[in-house]
């Protein structure tokens, strides 16, 4: 038997026990180690994400690690046994930007584990063998389950480019942010600064490899400072005042989340200053691969940002925590 978290509407969820899933042709069964909630799951829980990317009911848990227990029909049995993560969009890697390498772009229609597929909040999860990246044998698994935001971040340094020697900002010290400024400190850049109004999430950024933090007034004194500005936090503002701080001729990538009525990017500020914007959704498997390869050589350690740790039955009171506003709650993760 397996259990599974399953929310089946808007604020209202249940756990469940029901025979152990089998994995089809071309799946693997996994047993999940740790699953990490995030904003979109508890938006999803609320009902407040948008109806063209969920699907009710459904058991919620994009960020997870675990250890492959069973395999398909086509799959080799030698990933039994194997700690791994998994590509959460289920792609459909035949149209023209699959083909591209960009899966996170994929116009095959939107799938992806957790929302529309079953997820991870769960003893038990199935998933395509073809999205698995395998980990080492010793892999701390409770850290792994950070890989999924750590690959969006390897995403926006794959579209940030940042070179030896530039000054880099970060907006935001959220599990994004930190990851990023892990990341980005392995560029070498002169200046990591990172934007964060709460004193303590910024002091922690240092420990990761920020050189300085900025408060959002002491941001505003350093407009047009930094020649890569990276957006984690998705606050109504961040995506303006982002572009705000990069040069002219600078970067800037964006991958918070932006809910609706968030402030403008200015145009014409964009068009003198000549900047370079991009925007992340996702991560492509290529910078899935980033992310695997950066954990496995220690520069990333998303495994000191989580602070609370949930079995399957206490979710209710693990998603009330995420996006909560209390400063001391870093990652939340469920412990089937």
């Amino acid at each position: 038997m397996s259990r599974a978290v399953v929310v089946e509407r808007p604020g209202s969820h249940r756990l469940v026990r029901r025979r152990t899933p089998v994995p089809g042709p071309g799946e693997v069964l996994v047993r999940v180690a740790a699953a990490g909630i995030c904003a979109s799951d508890r938006e999803l829980y609320e009902g407040r994400r948008d109806a063209a990317y969920v699907r009710y009911p459904v058991t919620p848990g994009h960020e997870w690690a675990g250890t492959v227990v069973a395999v398909g029909d086509g799959v080799g049995a030698g990933l039994v046994g194997r700690r791994t993560v998994a590509e959460g969009f289920r792609s459909c890697g035949v149209c023209e930007r699959c083909r591209c390498g960009e899966t996170s772009l994929c116009s095959g229609g939107y799938a992806e584990t957790g929302f529309t597929e079953p997820g991870a909040f769960a003893d038990h999860l199935t998933v395509p063998a073809r999205l698995l990246h395998p980990l080492a044998d010793d892999a701390d698994l409770r850290a792994a389950a950070l890989l999924e935001p750590a690959a969006v971040v390897a995403a926006a340094v794959r579209a940030a480019r940042p070179r030896a020697g530039e000054r880099i900002a970060v907006v935001g010290a959220g599990t994004l942010g930190m990851l990023a400024v892990q990341l980005l400190a392995a560029s070498t850049p002169a200046d990591l600064a990172v934007v964060e109004p709460r004193a303590a999430r910024g002091a922690r950024a240092r420990d990761f490899g920020a050189t300085s933090v900025l408060n959002p007034e002491e941001a505003e004194a350093a407009r047009g400072g930094f020649d890569l500005v990276v957006e984690t936090a998705g606050a109504p503002a961040t995506a303006a005042s982002s572009c705000l701080l990069a040069r002219r001729g600078g970067r800037a990538v964006l991958t918070g989340m932006f809910a609706p009525g968030a402030v403008g990017i200015d145009p014409v500020h964009l068009s003198l200053s000549q900047l370079e914007l991009r925007s992340v959704f996702g991560a492509s498997s290529a910078a899935w691969s980033d992310a695997v390869r950066a954990f496995g050589a220690g520069l990333l350690d998303p495994g000191a940002l989580v602070t609370h740790e949930f079995p399957l039955e206490e979710f209710g009171a693990a998603v009330a925590l995420v996006g909560g506003g209390d400063p001391r709650t870093g990652k939340v993760l469920l412990r089937p």
